[in-house]
């Protein structure tokens, strides 16, 4: 008897003039791993919402831990685990304060992972590792999100978010023990020729830490944590791309640009403005915003503020037209001690494939990055290693090659 095959229509594919867009499952309903609770999800917030998945389950299997992915055009803006927030995190990042809120685990890793890059997360697709419950559900209540995917939904949490966009916030649902068998072939069609390779299942784990290579050896526990989340989110991410990470959440991210140097800087510059939006100037910046300037607004302004002296005076303009008073500028020396200070030697960066040339190092180096781990491979390995010697870094090779395109 021929298989049955499960069909859930999409709102529509990767733009509205592609019309036609559908997720079929090989199996009977009752079988399909995978849910609408709520809203008409279109290709691609069903590409987010899977990759997403994907994401979080790996982090929850490499830490133990409750994990978030906040995913947008099929790559993460930020990835984290569940960790203590304090309340100047909080409030750089615009969230209630903890003694307000009582964030539940999941809760806090999605503000974690949120907070990576909120510029970024404008619009994101949330993926996270546990039930939704109510104080996920109301830190999520007034951010601009397209949707949510995860194991499942507490009452409260259910009717609070299907309320959110008039009531067409896509909610999904995935059977959490579900996945691809092993050796299983995925497919797609370009150009009307069909590409199959083989599904990558590679598991993120500590034992790809052990080949150490440089003079300094030693991988504390939360260098390890961080190198892992830092790992589990390329492999995720679109290729060639690179993570920085620090106490458990990746707080900058790379990806899909043409050479390893290109997305180190974009990683080490989005990891530089993470850790300024938490600079006393910064959070001095809060109470000068105009009354009525909206949340999104804020984010942007604060992200412009941390680049103060990089802006042109058309930006500059365009962000003191936001304020009631000018702001006290973070000089370019201020930034360089403040991350090497927040960072505290607890940085740490990972790469999708091999790093080529020492470059990618020196910039990390001015970041504060003191972890890195990449696959190896290269002819210039011994260069590389040469560089991480120098910075006083600590550095392995995994001799894993983690492409995704």
């Amino acid at each position: 008897m021929p298989r049955m095959t499960t069909e859930l229509v999409l709102k529509y594919g990767c733009n509205p003039n592609q019309p036609t867009a559908r997720i079929l499952f090989d199996g009977a309903p009752e079988d399909c791993p995978l849910t609408i609770v709520n809203g008409s999800p279109s290709f691609i917030n069903a590409l987010d919402g899977l990759r997403g998945w994907e994401l979080v389950r790996d982090l929850k299997a490499a830490t133990g831990k409750a994990s978030a992915a906040s995913f947008k055009h099929v790559s993460p803006a930020g990835a984290a685990v569940a960790g203590d927030l304090t309340n100047d995190f909080c409030r750089a990042n615009f969230y209630p304060l903890p003694a307000e809120h009582g964030y539940s685990a999941i809760a806090a890793a999605y503000a974690r992972a949120r907070s990576s890059d909120r510029g970024a997360s404008f619009g994101d697709f949330i993926a996270v590792s546990e039930t939704v419950d109510a104080s996920l559900a109301q830190l999520i209540k007034p951010e601009v999100s397209d949707g949510i995917i995860a194991p499942g939904y507490d009452d409260e949490a259910r009717a609070i978010l299907a309320a959110k966009k008039g009531g067409r916030y896509v909610m999904l649902a995935i059977e959490p023990a579900y996945a691809p068998l092993s050796g299983s072939v995925e497919s797609r069609t370009c150009f009307g020729l069909t590409l199959e390779q083989t599904y990558n299942d590679a598991a993120i784990d500590k034992p790809l830490l052990d080949n150490v290579v440089t003079a300094e050896k030693t991988l504390p526990a939360d260098a390890v944590e961080s190198l892992l989340v830092a790992t589990v989110t390329l492999k995720h991410t679109q290729s060639n791309s690179i993570c920085v990470a620090m106490a458990g959440q990746a707080i900058g991210v790379g990806a899909g640009q043409q050479s390893r140097i290109a997305c180190t800087r974009l990683a080490c510059d989005k990891a530089d403005r993470f850790m300024l939006k938490q600079h006393p100037k910064a959070l001095a910046l809060i109470d000068l915003f105009k009354d009525g300037v909206k949340r999104p607004d804020k984010v942007n302004a604060i992200d412009q503020f941390v680049r103060y002296h990089e802006l042109d005076e058309i930006e500059r303009g365009g962000l003191l037209g936001l304020l009631t008073g000018e702001p006290d500028p973070i000089t370019p020396g201020e930034a360089r001690g403040w991350c090497a200070n927040f960072g505290g030697g607890r940085l740490a960066l990972s790469s999708d494939a091999f790093i080529p040339f020492r470059d990618n190092l020196d910039r990390a180096a001015r970041s504060g990055v003191k972890y890195v781990l990449h696959a190896g491979g290269s002819a210039r390995d011994g260069l590389v290693t040469d560089a991480a010697n120098e910075h006083g870094m600590v550095m392995a090779l995994s001799g894993l090659r983690l492409f995704l395109h």
